[in-house]
């Protein structure tokens, strides 16, 4: 069960600034490089539990425009590249992800937008649940008081 109380939601204490830019360990070689993650990341990170992709976006779409009560993800562009908006109900960043090795964690409790999609642009999401529909929160409105208590608490 979801839970929507100030002490235990995470709309109420993440912030943009928990984002992080996580890098993949590469072994290059003649023949190609090679990125890896591997659940030993999850002492930094999380255990991954889901992996997804987003592909054939068209270039004018938007994919997102979510946040979770307790998924963790981490976003890579494993081709082409994309742009991600990352909001905690506070302030709003935007953030270019065009390399394959190099991810944009976004914790639970961030609303997050993709667009700008280039053409063959593929996206890959390492999740850190499985997934819940209860989990999600689609309307912003209901994301913003969410994280009302976290805008009066940093004013």
């Amino acid at each position: 069960m979801v839970t929507e109380s100030p002490g235990t939601d995470p709309h109420c204490s993440a912030s943009i600034g928990d984002c992080r830019w996580i890098e993949l360990p590469v072994f290059p070689d003649q023949n190609g490089n090679l990125a890896v993650y591997d659940n030993r990341h999850a002492e930094s990170m999380f255990r991954v539990e889901r992996v997804f992709f987003l592909y054939d976006v068209p270039s004018m779409a938007s994919r997102g425009g979510h946040s979770s009560f307790t998924t963790s993800q981490l976003l890579l562009a494993v081709n082409g590249s994309f742009d991600v908006t990352v909001d905690d109900g506070h302030y709003r960043e935007t953030h270019h992800i065009d390399k394959p090795n190099r991810g944009l964690l976004i914790p639970a409790g961030i609303w997050r937008e993709l667009d700008k999609f280039t053409p063959g642009a593929v996206c890959l999401v390492l999740a850190s649940t499985r997934f819940a529909e209860e989990d999600y929160v689609r309307d912003y409105m209901r994301f913003l008081t969410l994280s009302q208590y976290k805008q009066r608490r940093d004013t």
